[in-house]
């Protein structure tokens, strides 16, 4: 099977996700949107649920892989690293990624494959934040609850408007971030 044709089905996929929810993840819609017959989506899926299952996948092993390479010291300091985190998820917003999360995270309220996606990635995300934290100097149960805050403020600082603008957003952000790496 070729697994580039696949690929392009996948990310049909999670655009369609990211605009319109999982309910909007048609066959039909993604086959027009790609501008192909339906019968390509069939030669490399089973059926719907596969593509659900193929997105989920694709979607727990990239943010897994992501977090993984985002915490990897590499020869830098654990504040400076957690530093570099936030400045990641911060400054520079990603509509489309931040749409397919808030997806993916609305479909696990219904469903079990999806609920268990986002809570291996929330584990894996909260295990290498708090081994940066650990690696500061903390013990293990206050690394925990200190990488609780510290996701906590990433997705939500995302969803805040702030009526002042982004030059004062970015001053919030920038004080708040002190605070978690004190």
């Amino acid at each position: 099977m070729n697994n580039g044709k696949r690929d392009v089905w996948v990310e049909a996929g999670f655009a369609e996700l990211a605009r319109a929810g999982v309910e909007g993840v048609r066959v039909e819609v993604l086959a027009k949107n790609l501008g192909v017959t339906k019968g390509g989506f069939y030669r490399r899926f089973a059926d719907r649920a596969a593509l659900l299952v193929a997105m989920l996948e694709g979607w727990r092993e990239g943010r897994v892989a992501a977090i993984v390479q985002q915490t990897s010291l590499d020869g830098r300091e654990p504040r400076e690293r957690l530093r570099a985190v936030i400045q990641l998820y911060s400054e520079r917003l990603n509509p489309e990624g931040m749409a397919i999360e808030l997806a993916i995270r609305q479909w696990a309220r219904s469903d079990g494959n999806a609920a268990a996606a986002v809570a291996s990635v929330d584990a894996a995300r909260l295990k290498h934040v708090a081994e940066l934290y650990r690696a500061t100097g903390l013990a293990a149960e206050q690394a925990e609850a200190q990488a609780f805050l510290f996701y906590c403020f990433i997705f939500g600082q995302s969803l805040l408007f702030v009526e002042s603008g982004p030059r004062k957003r970015a001053q919030l952000v920038a004080k708040s971030a002190e605070k978690l790496l004190d």
